[in-house]
């Protein structure tokens, strides 16, 4: 999560908001009272919606934020974070301890942390294997990586293709990945794709 957070206060005005989002370049802006705990929260989109009337008559963000957002713990989990805004179609959550607010988690902070925790990052090589529907395979693949120097970041076991076998996704270390899969084709184990 991001914890130094831009706040704005309910009395504020829709330019006001919009014009410290832009300058953040942020999309949420968390609404707090003068002891830091969250009132309101307030989205870009839901600015400009407004923009126009605001311009005809004097409103605030008391007006237009939304009184009781979905909130977040700080021991929330990465994963529980994701599926909360995805089921909830919600770009962000701020992160309330005891009332305050002490951060926000967005989509991008949940991919970026996703894309770490994979070893997605271009110190990474991929691999994509297919194993068959029977113990032992994946433990080859395994061993067979290692004999060969391969450091294995992270496994992800990926949705089937087919009904030929399990698929995984594996990354690792940065390598070379040619000896690895000429060592796993030996093995009779079918390499889907390899990137170095």
């Amino acid at each position: 999560m991001t914890t130094k957070v831009m706040t704005v206060q309910k009395e504020a005005s829709i330019q006001e908001a919009l014009s410290i989002m832009k300058q953040a370049s942020i999309r949420h802006l968390p609404v707090v009272n003068h002891d830091q705990k969250l009132i309101g929260w307030v989205t870009d989109a839901d600015l400009r919606g407004v923009l126009i009337a605001s311009m005809l008559e004097e409103l605030t963000l008391a007006d237009v934020m939304i009184r009781k957002p979905i909130v977040a713990s700080p021991d929330l989990s990465m994963d529980e974070a994701a599926q909360i805004m995805l089921e909830k179609r919600i770009g962000g959550l701020p992160v309330v301890e005891e009332g305050k607010l002490v951060g926000v988690i967005t989509v991008v902070d949940v991919l970026s942390g996703f894309i770490t925790t994979m070893g997605m990052l271009p110190y990474s090589s991929r691999l994509d294997v297919e194993v068959p529907f029977k113990e032992g395979f994946l433990s080859k693949v395994l061993e067979v990586i290692e004999k060969n120097d391969g450091k294995v970041v992270s496994l992800c076991h990926m949705p089937p293709r087919g009904e030929a076998g399990d698929v995984y996704s594996i990354r690792m270390k940065k390598c070379d990945l040619s000896p690895i899969v000429s060592a796993l084709k030996r093995e009779g184990i079918k390499v889907l794709t390899g990137d170095s």
